[in-house]
Formats: C-alpha cells, structure tokens, sequence
C-alpha cells in the first residue's frame, strides 16, 4: 500500500524563472527530478533511487517496471531523495530548467490525482506516486502536444509541477475550454481531454493556430501555460545565425561584421 506523504512547508522564490524552498522537519524527504536541485542547507542528505518511494513494500521488480514507465515519459528512471538527517528544521530548494513558473498543488484538496503533461513534474513530498497514464482516445495520442503519455501524480501531499511563462488556472463546471496542446499543463480527474480540428481546413492550413487544438470538458481544474518550451526553443532556432534566421535587428551590422571576420560568409 502507498504510503501517507509526508507534510511539507514551502516558499516560492521570485516572479519569473522560480524556485521553489522546501523546509523539511526532522526525518522528512522530499523527491525530485534528477537535476532539479539548487542549493541545500547542512544536514540535507541526498540519494539516487530507482522509483518514486511511495510503496515501502514494493520490491525489485516493482522498482525496475516503474522506472521503466519513468523512461516511457522520456525522464530519467531514478529520482534524488532529500531527507533531513539532523534535529532541527533544514531548507532545500528546486527550480525549474526554463523560464516560468512553480504550481504548488495541495493534493488532498485536488482528488489526490492530477494528470500532467510528461515533463511537468518537479518534487513532490515523500510518499506521492509518480507514473503514467495513457490517453483513453488515439486522436488526443496521436496528434496532442501532449502526446499519448502523460504523467499521473496520486497521494495526500504537496506536489510541485512546472510551467513556461505565465501559469493560468480554469476552473471548470461542466463547460468546454479549448487551448493550443502545447499550453495544457496539467488537470484533475474530472476533466476529459480529447482532440479536435481546428477548425475548417482553410483555418487548419493557414491560421497559424496549428491543425488541432486540445478540448477540455468536465468539472474540475485546468493549469495552462503561456510560454511551452517547444514553442520558445523553436523560436530560438528559427532565428539563430546560420540557420535561416533573420540577421537585420539590433546589432545586425556588428553581428554581420563578426561572422565575415570570423569566416562565415
């Protein structure tokens, strides 16, 4: 059986490019994507393991089949868990590996399940299972920004989930909220998704909003993001020199300068 999470207490650090501080009382533990670590006060102790930790009982073979899950949503198959090994309240802080904001979500009050896009998660208290689960619908699978794997986080305590640019929350009463995939960070289990055209096929081909967009429909919470990582990564590539990108813009000329000095012509 898994195990009750362990109670947390935190601070969000910042407005954009957050971090979030954890304190953890005496014997507390908090789990984390590998990586995800900023800084931590004396008496912190850190350890790789294979799975998340919720199931004490679980055994080797449980271990192996939810890393091998883990690597299904393309993240690492081990988690780094922080515990406090001394007597007195010690801090550990997490930040995300882009641009944007920390969503603190309060388990107990949210169902005890949100489903996430596969990269979201950031740390969760010691206790909080971390899996997958697959779209119920193939459109949603096949063409969803999401794509067919996404991430399931089930428990009692706090879980941390990350987001690019600003994070907008929904609430949701038997309405339908349509938003580009790639903006849909995360919801609860009251809330189907699915896939749908955008639109006619004049609108799908030349509307700039891509060819489908995500359908939300239920009772319940949605978190949206503004800025997806894609989204900004591709803007990046698109303009970076050398690479099709426009040369004109500030500092164009030194930067025309540089590359003829430096042999790129």
């Amino acid at each position: 059986m898994p195990m009750r999470c362990h109670e947390l207490d935190y601070e969000l650090l910042g407005s954009e490019m957050q971090l979030v501080e954890i304190e953890l009382d005496p014997g507390e533990t908090v789990i984390a994507e590998a990586g995800a670590m900023t800084y931590m006060e004396e008496d912190i102790v850190f350890e790789t393991r294979m799975g998340d930790g919720s199931d004490p009982d679980e055994g080797l073979m449980g271990k192996l089949f939810s890393a091998g899950k883990r690597m299904l949503t393309g993240e690492s198959m081990f988690t780094t868990h922080f515990s406090n090994h001394g007597n007195r309240k010690r801090r550990v802080s997490f930040s995300a590996p882009f641009p944007g904001n920390i969503v603190p979500l309060n388990m107990a009050e949210l169902g005890e399940k949100i489903i996430c896009q596969k990269d979201a998660f950031l740390c969760a208290a010691l206790g909080t299972q971390v899996s997958i689960t697959f779209n119920r619908r193939f459109g949603a699978g096949f063409f969803g920004g999401e794509g067919f794997i996404l991430q399931k986080l089930e428990g009692d305590g706090l879980a941390f989930i990350q987001a690019g640019g600003t994070v907008v929350r929904k609430e949701l009463n038997g309405e339908t909220l349509r938003v580009d995939t790639g903006c849909l960070v995360g919801f609860t289990d009251g809330i189907d998704y699915d896939i749908q055209r955008a639109g006619g096929l004049k609108s799908m081909m030349f509307g700039g909003e891509g060819l489908f967009l995500a359908t939300l429909k239920g009772t319940g919470t949605v978190w949206l993001q503004s800025l997806p990582f894609s989204r900004m990564a591709d803007r990046i590539i698109d303009h970076a020199p050398g690479n099709g990108g426009n040369d004109q813009g500030e500092g164009s000329v030194l930067g025309g300068l540089g590359r003829m000095i430096g042999g790129d012509r």
